[in-house]
């Protein structure tokens, strides 16, 4: 099976199991060293990682990476006062801190993971306190051949369903396009500027592909994604 059609699959698979209404549990951001850092998480149990359980001897590492210091994306540091200005559950000046799962709690100052923990605190490598909103694109076709005629197995009789994908620098795993939606920035335009920068690399049918993102897209899931980023408060 080529690995485009196993990032299919993946995506799919989870995509079917957010929209039903499965409860998501931290996994990928759990149980493992955090990304670009030799930091371990603390250790955490299935059964310890909603904030209700009982985990006295809990004292994660607070990690903010140096990748975040001066950047015009990221929030400010925690014990500045520019910090304490944030206001979180609401839209802060064009920055949205709202969450699709609804307020989330602050507690000591800090905005809690509504998941549960990560075994790890502080912003890691996401620039906002609270929720970071991301947009995905997922570009799919069926297979044609020379005469513009989608293509079926001879065996199934099914038509052969192709998606876009890019192979991420980092870490070598094949990803959907997208990236964080700026400060007052529409998801529809964020879906088209990740798109056009990661997956095309440039911009010359800018019509095109505004009808593209403006009127042939469906949105197939909104909510907290399981990321290995994820922090106890990002």
């Amino acid at each position: 099976m080529r690995l485009t059609e196993k990032l299919f699959r993946r995506i799919s698979d989870e995509v079917t199991k957010m929209s039903s209404g499965t409860k998501i549990m931290n996994t990928t951001c759990r149980n493992c060293k955090y990304p670009g850092s030799e930091i371990d998480r603390c250790h955490v149990d299935d059964s310890s990682v909603t904030w209700s359980a009982e985990y006295p001897d809990y004292k994660p590492e607070l990690y903010d990476s140096e990748r975040l210091a001066g950047k015009p994306w990221a929030d400010p540091a925690l014990g500045t006062e520019e910090y304490r200005q944030i206001k979180f559950n609401t839209k802060d000046g064009n920055v949205d801190r709202t969450s699709h799962l609804g307020n989330y709690r602050i507690v000591d100052g800090l905005p809690r993971n509504p998941i549960g923990r990560t075994g790890i605190g502080g912003r890691g490598l996401l620039g906002r306190w609270g929720p970071n909103h991301a947009a995905d694109p997922i570009v799919t076709r069926w297979k044609r051949d020379a005469n513009g005629i989608a293509m079926k197995n001879p065996i199934t009789k099914q038509k052969y369903l192709q998606m876009c994908a890019i192979k991420r620098k980092d870490c070598g795993e094949w990803a959907i396009p997208g990236g964080m939606v700026d400060p007052g920035e529409q998801v529809t335009a964020t879906l088209k500027r990740e798109f056009v920068e990661e997956a095309l690399n440039s911009d010359t049918r800018p019509l095109e592909i505004d009808i593209f993102f403006q009127l042939g897209g469906k949105e197939v899931y909104k909510g907290y994604v399981d990321d290995p980023r994820n922090t106890d408060q990002s």
